[in-house]
């Protein structure tokens, strides 16, 4: 069994944040590079991410680098940059890193314009590496004060996966073992386009019954994309797929969830996301999950009808219409 002393963090936002304190938990020296100069200082000097993260004290064995070459060493490295930067912060890292160094991919959503999964930027940006995929119903605030959450880790080499798991897991962070990539990320993805159409049912009143009805189509969607990407149904009925599904849909205090409410109340798009320093990563994968459902042939209407939302093509009633007024068939 591998044994891992050391963990390289790429990217210190919220989540970054989050998950270094898990691995600090875990008993392993963390390093976690951030882009911003004022987060160095502020987790070095005062063990507090003052940016992304205020008011949460950090572990000890937390340090801040802004150097990918400082993270050489790690014996794993997670990758929590947001997904549309994830490409970048592994280019300027790849040169750093070892043959066979494990990458847990954190970051959730479809890239921009090539429509690839984190796996696949991954496989692009560092081939050398080995991948596996983190992903499950998390508010980073929660995970760093310590609070029971269970996660998907995903990883087509079941004996490095199980190390893996073992390596981040504390009593009340609990990793639970896939090998199906696709299917973990295609359900993180997907979920956050999804718990923007739920805001903006909560932000219009539309009730709880409609609430549910959206949650339980959107999961069909989900569902039918990742399969169509190639993962398994199974792995998205867990929770990489239903279980983040449920928190992100349920809670305001998820970033995409609050975009949607803004929305709903009929606030524009700017003003929605006025103010937020971290990003609601559905605004961003909406477009791609749209693009890559349509390349792929499946029908995903509650994604699209966001999609149109975001990019001001359709008002929000008249969205809302559409979906209500879709033909009768079979569930």
């Amino acid at each position: 069994m591998s044994h891992f002393a050391s963990a390289g963090v790429i990217g210190a936002g919220a989540w970054g944040t989050a998950l270094a304190q898990v691995c600090a938990r875990a008993g392993l020296s963390v390093v976690i590079q951030a882009r911003e100069p004022e987060v160095v200082a502020s987790v070095n000097g005062l063990h507090e991410n003052s940016l992304f993260l205020p008011g949460v004290a950090l572990e000890a064995e937390i340090r801040a680098t802004h150097d990918a070459a400082d993270l050489a060493d790690c014996d794993l490295i997670l990758a929590v940059a947001p997904a549309q930067h994830l490409r970048s912060s592994l280019r300027a890292f790849a040169h750093h890193a070892r043959d066979g160094v494990p990458v847990l991919l954190c970051a959730k959503g479809i890239e921009q314009g090539s429509l690839k999964l984190m796996t696949q930027v991954l496989a692009e940006t560092i081939p050398h590496a080995a991948p596996a995929v983190l992903s499950g119903p998390s508010f980073a605030a929660e995970v760093a004060r310590g609070l029971p959450t269970a996660v998907t880790l995903a990883c087509p080499d079941a004996l490095l996966g199980l190390a893996l798991a073992q390596a981040i897991a504390t009593p009340v962070f609990k990793p639970y073992l896939a090998q199906d990539m696709i299917g973990a990320e295609a359900g993180g993805a997907v979920k956050n386009v999804l718990a923007i159409a739920c805001g903006i049912v909560e932000g219009r009143g539309l009730g709880r019954s409609a609430h549910a009805a959206l949650i339980t189509r959107g999961f069909s969607e989900l569902t039918r994309l990742a399969v169509a990407l190639g993962g398994e149904a199974q792995t998205v009925a867990g929770l990489c797929g239903l279980g983040d599904l449920v928190l992100t849909c349920s809670s305001p205090q998820s970033r995409n969830m609050s975009v949607g409410l803004a929305l709903g109340k009929g606030m524009s798009l700017q003003e929605a996301l006025s103010g937020k320093l971290s990003v609601a990563e559905g605004v961003a994968s909406a477009p791609a999950v749209r693009a890559l459902a349509e390349k792929l042939g499946v029908e995903t209407p509650i994604c699209q009808a966001v999609d149109d939302i975001l990019n001001g093509t359709v008002a929000v009633d008249a969205a809302i219409g559409a979906l209500l007024s879709r033909p009768i068939r079979a569930e």
